[in-house]
């Protein structure tokens, strides 16, 4: 069965292809011939399959480990689609009921299972190794194996239990597989492993198909808003560090139009894997996740990654990039970087184990110097995994085909390195950086750092300039942190023999990556009424009066003033970014926008304006809850107190929430509500009050109609009742 022929057979027969691909069917025969075997193979390189074949041929069962439940099922799916057997390949694991855990042990038990996957949490049950026992074990394949390696990204500490566990069970070849490994990484496994003498297959880590870009956090929401639509209808994940902002923005998603959903640790199983589902079965185009999703997700067409947050490692970063264009096609990967989030990141490591905190530090390192670097970013990636790249341009990155601006800092880096070492190494880069500058903060007040010599020294330059200079000698190894104390600047050998003898230092200009810009444009409208554009705004005050007229209602009905002057900000021309604006919603485009945007686009046509771009944001307040549950509230018609204090808030409180919804086009009806607190005569009077008033303000019907007679409340419940029957 070894000759080539029979090999390629079933391939065919069971994969459906007719030739293996680049070392793949070198390291099936070192499986088939029992030999212990590392993989070390990007996504897409068809890893899984170096198992799944042998497994089908020997004799026994294959015992694959691997961390993710989603994961399993997957590719227990995928096998069961090949074979004409369910029985071929099942999964064991904690989401199995007692029923369903003895049909698998029957099934393997009988023989008639060639894959059994089983979590490692599972593996180390007592009553799974007792039965494992009992079963003939063809090999056992250890998928994702960095997670074993403290150096890896996604480590995982049971991992490094597999090894003691398979002695208990019994002896078979082991094989090792990963998308990705540095040296280190490698080392670790196969030692971890014991498999030091392991046949390895490692193909090259270059994805040419990938376009790699990093971008400065400026208003993040937007550009990923502009890029999605300029990108309408392909697939994409989207990549954050926390569970919060993976729901934030999926939700931002969905309400500028874009089908998006989101995917972490924190959902429940069922909506997680049913979303999963959703984008495989592309009934939506965009998964906003935490690095949870996506290990072994075989969708060959995402055409997209973005990471939204900088990934702790170059690692995790290559293996969340490698999600894309697995079919060889178009595969943009696109990171928003700001060193604000560095810092963030940093102070997570605090308070955990100082090996760890080292070991997390030059991770972080490794992830800086890639994003701020000025050269070819395959050249860094392919050298972070030890494989060189022998082209100058790959003419499929950001730095090569918009080449970084660099200047020649050798001076400035001296200047730097003599201030740290004034300092005795005792200081972080931004306390240094005033120093240069000759910024008198109270630090250096009080350590008299005013009387060394290099205060002032820098003044030449402003402190991003100076923290730019740390950064860069730190990347070019002249200078590191602390670890016990981390952040403190210390020299290396290397910066001291710089000192000696300083050479030409290129340092990258124009990577302004530290302002992390406020996240969306709101408009930022102003909250009485002066418009943006003078001009405009009384134009659309007339517009607003005229309609006012013609519907005999009062003006402040049909939008009200911060509305109008967002739109003088922003000029909307359709009634879609209409409903972007303030104090807007669907109701309201729909029954009055018409004219309104009509004007707009004239005016915005003769007078040749340019329009702002990042007007097409339409962000959720985080209200965006709170407000459908007052409005299924409503429509039950519990009062304003009930409300107020399931939610923890005051009466007065609701009734602005209530303000909101109403003023923006939704209509509700509060009479249940209002029955309860004003007798009908005084209802009619407040409300024919507002029928001829000039404006909505509330002081002045209660000066009007008696603050004796009526509370704030009443009145603001009545211009509720009045702006939703009369607006709406």
């Amino acid at each position: 069965m070894n000759n080539q022929k029979t090999l390629t057979d079933y391939l065919q027969h069971y994969f459906g292809f007719d030739r293996f691909k680049g070392q793949q069917e070198e390291a099936v025969k070192s499986v088939m011939d029992g030999n212990n075997t590392f993989v070390l193979m990007p996504t897409g390189g068809g890893k899984s399959l170096i198992y799944q074949l042998p497994a089908l041929l020997l004799e026994g069962t294959a015992i694959v480990i691997s961390p993710l439940i989603a994961l399993m099922k997957n590719q227990v799916d995928s096998i069961r689609g090949m074979h004409s057997e369910d029985k071929v390949a099942h999964f064991l694991n904690s989401s199995l009921s007692k029923a369903a855990l003895q049909e698998v042990k029957n099934d393997v038990l009988a023989g008639s299972t060639k894959l059994l996957y089983v979590a490692p949490e599972s593996l180390t049950k007592e009553d799974n190794i007792e039965f494992l026992k009992k079963v003939k074990i063809s090999f056992y394949a250890i998928d994702e194996a960095h997670c074993i390696s403290e150096w890896g990204h996604d480590f995982r500490p049971e991992y490094r239990r597999i090894r003691p566990i398979v002695d208990e069970i019994g002896n078979a070849p082991i094989i090792a597989l990963t998308a990705t490994a540095t040296a280190k990484v490698q080392h670790d496994i196969q030692k971890n492993l014991g498999i030091l003498e392991a046949r390895v297959f490692k193909a090259s880590f270059n994805r040419a198909n990938l376009y790699y870009e990093i971008r400065p956090k400026v208003k993040p929401e937007a550009q990923i808003i502009r890029f999605i639509k300029q990108n309408e209808g392909k697939s994409g994940i989207i990549y954050c560090l926390s569970r919060k902002k993976v729901e934030e923005l999926a939700e931002t998603l969905q309400v500028n139009g874009i089908k998006a959903l989101a995917y972490h640790a924190g959902m429940d199983a069922a909506t997680r894997s049913g979303n999963q589902d959703k984008f495989l079965m592309e009934e939506v185009d965009v998964i906003v996740a935490t690095i949870a999703f996506g290990m072994g997700i075989d969708k060959p067409d995402v055409r997209f990654v973005i990471h939204y947050d900088i990934p702790k490692s170059l690692e995790g970063y290559y293996q969340e990039t490698g999600r894309a264009g697995r079919d060889g096609g178009e595969g943009q990967c696109i990171t928003f970087y700001s060193y604000k989030d560095i810092q963030k990141l940093e102070k997570f490591m605090h308070g955990k184990p100082v090996a760890e905190q080292e070991i997390g530090k030059q991770l972080l390192l490794d992830t800086v110097s890639y994003a701020e670097s000025a050269i070819c970013r395959r050249i860094i990636l392919l050298h972070y995994f030890g494989e060189t790249y022998t082209k100058q341009n790959c003419g499929n990155c950001d730095n090569c085909l918009n080449p970084k601006e660099q200047l020649e800092a050798s001076d400035e880096v001296v200047r730097g390195l003599k201030a740290i070492i004034e300092v005795n190494e005792k200081y972080k880069a931004d306390h240094i950086a005033n120093i240069l500058i000759g910024n008198k903060t109270a630090a250096i007040k009080s350590f008299k750092h005013y009387k060394v010599k290099s205060f002032g020294a820098g003044k030449d330059h402003d402190e991003r300039f100076w923290n730019a200079v740390f950064r860069q000698s730190m990347i070019a190894g002249l200078i590191n942190k602390d670890i016990e104390n981390y952040g403190l600047l210390k020299m290396t050998e290397k910066g001291h023999e710089f000192l000696k003898n300083p050479t030409s230092f290129m340092l990258v200009k124009n990577h302004e990556y530290e302002e992390e810009g406020d996240d969306v444009n709101t408009g930022g409208a102003p909250s009485g009424g002066t418009g943006g554009d003078p001009a405009l705004f009384a134009m659309l005050k007339d517009l607003r009066k005229k309609i006012a007229r013609k519907k005999n209602l009062p003006p402040f009905v049909i939008f009200q003033d911060p509305s109008l002057a967002d739109m003088s900000i922003q000029y909307p021309v359709t009634l879609d970014e209409l409903q972007k604006i303030q104090g807007v919603g669907q109701g309201k485009a729909r029954r009055y926008g018409k004219e309104f945007v009509e004007l707009i686009k004239n005016y915005v046509e003769e007078n040749e304006i340019e329009r702002p771009e990042d007007f097409i944001v339409r962000t959720i307040a985080n209200k965006s809850k709170m407000k459908v549950f007052i409005i299924q509230s409503i429509d039950r018609k519990i009062s304003f107190e009930d409300i107020a204090g399931s939610k923890g808030v005051e009466v007065k409180d609701i009734i602005s929430e209530v303000e909101a919804i109403v003023n923006s086009g939704t209509r509700l009806n509060i009479d249940y509500y209002l029955n309860d607190v004003l007798d009908e005569d005084h209802q009619e009077e407040v409300f024919d009050y507002f029928r001829e008033a000039e404006n909505d303000s509330v002081q002045e019907a209660l000066d009007e109609l008696g603050e004796d007679e009526y509370s704030e409340d009443d009145i603001r419940l009545m211009r509720i009742k009045f702006m939703s029957d009369m607006g709406n």
